[in-house]
C-alpha cells in the first residue's frame, strides 16, 4: 500500500483523512504547516501528498511550488485539498504543480480513487 502525508493544520480534517486512509490499509504521516510538511516530504519521500491551502506560515500553494520545484521531492504527486472550489483555484493550484483537486469535505470513495490514480495505478 501507499504512504500518504498530510498536510493540514486541522487536526480534524487529518484526523478523518487519516482514518479513511489507515482504514485502507496505507501509511499515513501528518504535517500541521506548509513547512513542517515540506521537511517531512524530504525526509521521508511519502508516495504522495494531500496539501491542504489555508495554513499558517505559507500557505498550500506556496509549499506545492516548492515541492513540485525540489529535485528530491518534484516525482511527489499532490493532491490540494481545499473548501475552495472556484476554476481558478483548481487553475492555480495545478500552476503549482498540484496533480489533482478534492473538495472538502472529502468522501472516502473520492479519495481512495485518488490514491489509487497517482500511487497505485502509477507505482
Amino acid at each position: 500500500m501507499a504512504h500518504i502525508l498530510i498536510i493540514d493544520d486541522s487536526q480534524v480534517e487529518a484526523r478523518m483523512l487519516k482514518s479513511m486512509l489507515e482504514h485502507a490499509g496505507h501509511t499515513v504521516s501528518h504535517a500541521t504547516n506548509g513547512y513542517e510538511g515540506i521537511e517531512i516530504a524530504k525526509a521521508e519521500t511519502p508516495d504522495l501528498i494531500l496539501m491542504d491551502v489555508v495554513m499558517p506560515l505559507i500557505n498550500g500553494f506556496q509549499a506545492t511550488r516548492e515541492l513540485s520545484r525540489a529535485p528530491e521531492t518534484q516525482h511527489i504527486p499532490i493532491v490540494v485539498c481545499s473548501s475552495k472550489d472556484s476554476d481558478t483555484d483548481f487553475l492555480w493550484a495545478k500552476r503549482q504543480g498540484a496533480r489533482g483537486y478534492l473538495i472538502k469535505p472529502i468522501r472516502a470513495a473520492e479519495l481512495l480513487a485518488v490514491v489509487k490514480r497517482f500511487v497505485l495505478e502509477h507505482g
